[in-house]
């Protein structure tokens, strides 16, 4: 982590699971396992109808509201889908857009997360871009070209004021939901490779001031290694964030010089 340039963020990710009626005593339990100071930013993204929930059972925590997806379209005719002015009118700050579940099971491409990324900048929610290559690929020594290509996309007309406003995260399809994990070396690595791309776009200044996460199964053994590295500025958390002490400690980790 930097602090001096950028601001570092926890983000919880509790996929499609959790009930609305579970959101307040999850946030009961979790802020008695909070630590008394933290330095970070923490969201938590869940399905959009548990924002509102969110909203109301964080307000104690100061835990930000997050959804997981979003259309690329601002209203009409596209039933069951979610408007970024309907997130942000709900009260959602933030909202990944690009997540490898999204891309393998839905299709999703890189101009679609572009465009999601783009309709949210636009209604004010900030954006939890999403990018990694999968075991194939890093075994083909193609992990930064596929990456570096995933955050050009993703960043494709957007301009420096509102890239100050985006998230990347690291997510190495591998290490998602299998129990393995890139040595904090791997993903520093990787993280530091994906600001580099930035820089080359934006310039020095905008690139530095990006917070960028690392989301390959991150958690409470292995959160405090992976945070000391330079270039992680956070976490994008899937089953960990799902259990209160955990994602606290997570949450802790962050607090390390």
């Amino acid at each position: 982590m930097n602090r001096k340039y950028r601001k570092t963020v926890i983000a919880g990710n509790w996929k499609m699971n959790m009930l609305p009626s579970a959101v307040k005593p999850f946030m009961e339990e979790l802020k008695g396992y909070l630590p008394k100071t933290r330095v970070c930013d923490v969201v938590l993204c869940a399905p959009a109808i548990m924002v509102p929930a969110l909203i109301k059972a964080g307000k104690d925590c100061k835990i930000a509201a997050g959804a997981q997806d979003v259309s690329k379209y601002e209203k009409g005719a596209y039933t069951g889908e979610i408007s970024a002015s309907q997130l942000a009118d709900a009260g959602a700050k933030y909202c990944i857009v690009g997540h490898s579940e999204r891309r393998q099971y839905h299709g999703e491409c890189d101009m679609l997360v572009n465009a999601k990324a783009r309709a949210l900048l636009e209604k004010g929610v900030a954006p939890i871009i999403c990018v990694g290559e999968s075991l194939e690929q890093r075994e083909m020594d193609l992990t930064m070209e596929y990456v570096a290509y995933q955050v050009k996309a993703a960043l494709s007309g957007i301009d420096a004021s509102q890239l100050r406003r985006c998230i990347i995260a690291y997510e190495p399809i591998w290490a998602i939901g299998t129990g393995k994990t890139a040595t904090a070396e791997q993903a520093q690595e990787v993280c530091e490779g994906i600001r580099a791309v930035i820089r080359r776009i934006y310039g020095a200044r905008p690139a530095r001031a990006v917070s960028i996460l690392y989301g390959g199964s991150m958690n409470a053994k292995n959160a405090a290694e992976l945070l000391a590295m330079p270039d992680i500025d956070g976490g994008l958390i899937g089953g960990a964030s799902l259990k209160p002490a955990d994602f606290a400690a997570i949450i802790a980790a962050s607090n390390q010089e």
